[in-house]
């Protein structure tokens, strides 16, 4: 008995330690003194709410990409590289935490890459579209010759334009870039095709500027930044530099899609005001606080003691839930919290199981001890069968969503589904046993009944 009452007090000090994470880390982001360079640290608003643009102000694009000159299998590297290069866009523009994912068109979308950006703080439509801009650029840059005897501390206080001088060269006369590896040292490299008006303006760059530094600019950032040993001609040269092979990869995947971006369109506009995001978020917090209020009460009044433990084990589920949401991080949305509040529901259908299993067993004549382990052991299959097929359920429903709604409703149902299993078959059981170990006389009996008489 002692062990249960010991586990039920780690239970409950866990959970106060969960709330206590949840609560004081709901903080406004104020970083006093922060810079573009500064280093990154960990707060404790690091694991604030992430809230989607349905609880925000802001704007949501949706562009429609063609892919039809692409082969299949370069469809998915052009559009990653693509929603990357929008990314480094609207980040530049200073956007709050904004969102570009890729939406495939699923099963019945025939197949449709679209690109969903959403930018949170920007309501101004015209603004939002001028964030996107035209296709993405790449551009060869020369270091300027000024620059190259000032320190990094001096060379940090200079514009970009006055680093480098740019040159004619840019990505469309780049024919292909590949991944290739060095055959003595086996170093990763970016193997650069240019086509013959590139390779013959190349071949004058190199001459004329070996020792020099020659940037690659994808969307007027720099990307990387070799140093011309030798004139190159033939149109190809080697882009090296202490590279993974990772990191290869993804620099000749954006060199070949920055040079040949994908054509993108704009298809729908929506702006979301911050009183109809405010609103939505009053109504959601509003709707659990109910649903989680009328559950317990129907938990104590019908169920009793075993209710009350219930409840407590439903604040466990509760707190645990809202902490994962922080640590992943979760975006939330109307319809993850939506999920959020039906998982909530679900949560105590495993304690009800177990609950009419204990008393068809306190029916049987089986002392109180009994009857809790034998109403959790009954009710185990189907509490496992029932929270498998829900797991099936969001994970299907997560694989073929065609917007990101669904996605952030069905990962959310999915988290809550799991969670719930831990919380009524651990939390549940440990605060039961701890309890009801002893005692048999009729006020155990009550306390262990059902219903209001």
């Amino acid at each position: 008995m002692w062990k249960y009452r010991f586990g039920a007090l780690i239970l409950l000090v866990v959970a106060g330690l969960i709330g206590f994470f949840v609560y004081t880390t709901e903080q406004p982001i104020v970083t006093p003194g922060a810079t573009a360079t500064s280093t990154p640290t960990i707060t404790a608003s690091s694991y604030a709410f992430k809230l989607g643009l349905d609880l925000r102000s802001g704007s949501h694009l949706v562009y429609r990409a063609d892919t039809a000159s692409l082969e299949s299998g370069d469809v998915k590297g052009a559009m990653d590289s693509l929603r990357e290069v929008i990314e480094r866009r609207v980040n530049l523009f200073g956007v709050s935490e904004p969102i570009v994912q890729v939406e495939e068109g699923g099963v019945l979308g025939g197949g449709e890459e679209r690109l969903i950006v959403e930018l949170p703080g920007v309501t101004d439509l015209t603004e939002a579209t001028t964030l996107i801009g035209k296709t993405p650029l790449l551009e060869f840059k020369l270091i300027n010759p000024a620059m190259e005897k000032l320190s990094q501390e001096e060379l940090s206080k200079k514009t970009i334009d006055e680093v480098f001088l740019a040159t004619p060269l840019t990505g469309r006369f780049l024919k292909k870039t590949q991944l290739v590896f060095d055959t003595n040292t086996r170093e990763p490299q970016v193997l650069l095709n240019f086509n013959d008006d590139g390779a013959e303006l190349f071949a004058k760059i190199t001459k004329e500027n070996v020792g020099r530094a020659l940037a690659i600019f994808l969307d007027g950032m720099p990307i990387s930044q070799p140093v011309i040993r030798q004139e190159i001609t033939g149109g190809t040269a080697t882009i090296s530099g202490g590279f993974t092979p990772v990191e290869a990869r993804d620099l000749a995947r954006n060199l070949n899609y920055g040079a040949l971006p994908v054509p993108i369109a704009l298809v729908s506009t929506q702006t979301v005001g911050a009183s109809l995001g405010d609103e939505a978020t009053v109504a959601g917090v509003k709707a659990g606080l109910w649903s989680f209020a009328i559950i317990a009460l129907f938990l104590i009044l019908w169920y009793r003691l075993p209710g009350l433990l219930a409840t407590l084990a439903l604040a466990l589920y509760v707190v645990l839930n809202l902490a994962i949401f922080k640590l992943i991080p979760v975006t939330l949305t109307t319809a993850g919290i939506a999920g959020f509040i039906l998982s909530l529901g679900m949560a105590v259908d495993a304690n009800i199981l177990i609950f009419e299993r204990m008393k068809e067993e306190l029916r049987k004549g089986r002392v109180l001890s009994d009857a809790i382990q034998e109403g959790f052991h009954r009710a185990w299959t189907s509490i496992r069968d029932s929270n498998t097929s829900s797991i099936i359920t969001a994970v299907i429903l997560y694989y073929f969503a065609s917007t990101p709604m669904i996605t952030g409703f069905a990962l959310v149902f999915f988290l809550g589904v799991v969670t719930s299993m831990f919380t009524a078959i651990t939390a549940s059981r440990t605060l039961l046993k701890a309890v009801g170990a002893k005692g048999e006389g009729k006020v155990a009996r009550f306390l262990f009944g059902s219903g209001i008489k």
